[in-house]
């Protein structure tokens, strides 16, 4: 194995492995970093030459990357994110950031507002790729390790160094297919029916289902699926319901109709969530405030699709 010399590394050579381990492929980083899959295959050999290890071995068609490689590609991009802030010192300029910036989100927050996150940093920021991961449930490792820069959810982490900035308000609605049935006119024909919904795994479910069978409120639960997006298939043609945050009404449930719940439920809060570590870093502070200018936009775009009545608040 070849000794590791740290002064043979860069950060372009850290860009490159973090590059082909997101993308799984010389091509796909060759893309990203806008340069030749020769170049990409050169300093791979230089990388693996340093490190001592292979770093990507073939799978079928592609590559898959070696249980160093993710390890390293984990410690590259916060030596990265230093690199950056050292760069970003003084004044900063999105226009020449370059960067992978990893936010965790569900499947409603990432349709309702990262598209339109994504159009603000390819005008502004082009040398930002934004890549999405799920949020599942939040923990406080996802962001002390810095595998995510941003989480965006109903339910922050409790940690004396995760700060927190309420984005929105939702109101939660009944989806139905009207083809098949009408909404449910009272409580009561509304705890008779049968539910669909979503649990997170393993066996988390929604804030609200929670809160309701806290209060006693009994419901059959016919379908339960592990996201929103699939929600659709089986509550299309169905009379089936689905109680769930009335902005979905825009994206993912957009062929079905809604209606106010006939019971008593919260409105469901989102929220913005970071390590302290960014609390003042330019770049960071710069990303977080083009996101919260999308949300203003996307709730009065969801406005006449969910019934929605204006229940952004900004804190």
């Amino acid at each position: 194995m070849s000794k590791f010399d740290h002064s043979d590394l860069d950060g372009h050579l850290l860009q490159l492995l973090v590059a082909v381990v997101e993308t799984g492929s010389v091509t796909g980083a060759a893309q990203r970093l806008g340069v030749t899959q020769s170049a990409v295959s050169h300093l791979l050999d230089k990388l693996r030459a340093i490190t001592g290890d292979p770093l990507f071995v073939k799978s079928g068609r592609g590559i898959v990357a070696t249980a160093r490689a993710e390890e390293l590609a984990t410690q590259a991009r916060g030596l990265l994110r230093q690199l950056q802030h050292f760069a970003h010192s003084g004044e900063f300029e999105p226009a020449r950031w370059q960067t992978t910036f990893t936010i965790a989100a569900n499947d409603f927050q990432r349709d309702l507002l990262l598209p339109p996150l994504a159009a603000r940093l390819r005008a502004q920021a082009p040398g930002v790729a934004l890549r999405v991961i799920p949020s599942g449930v939040p923990r406080l490792e996802t962001l002390r390790a810095d595998d995510c820069q941003l989480v965006i959810s109903p339910r922050p982490p409790e940690g004396s160094d995760i700060v927190q900035k309420r984005l929105f308000e939702d109101q939660y609605r009944v989806f139905y297919d009207p083809a098949v049935r009408e909404a449910p006119r009272d409580e009561a024909e509304y705890l008779a029916a049968n539910h669909a919904t979503v649990v997170y795994e393993p066996r988390r479910s929604l804030d609200l289902d929670q809160h309701l069978a806290n209060k006693g409120v009994s419901r059959h639960f016919a379908v339960m699926v592990p996201s929103f997006s699939a929600l659709p298939a089986f509550v299309h043609g169905t009379p089936l319901l689905a109680t769930v945050p009335g902005l979905l009404a825009r994206h993912t449930l957009s062929g079905l109709a809604s209606c106010p719940p006939p019971v008593t439920c919260p409105t469901m809060p989102m929220y913005l969530i970071w390590h302290a570590r960014y609390q003042q870093d330019a770049a960071h502070r710069w990303l977080r405030a083009q996101l919260e200018a999308v949300v203003a936009p996307a709730l009065a775009e969801a406005a006449p699709h969910a019934g929605f009545a204006g229940s952004s608040s900004m804190a």
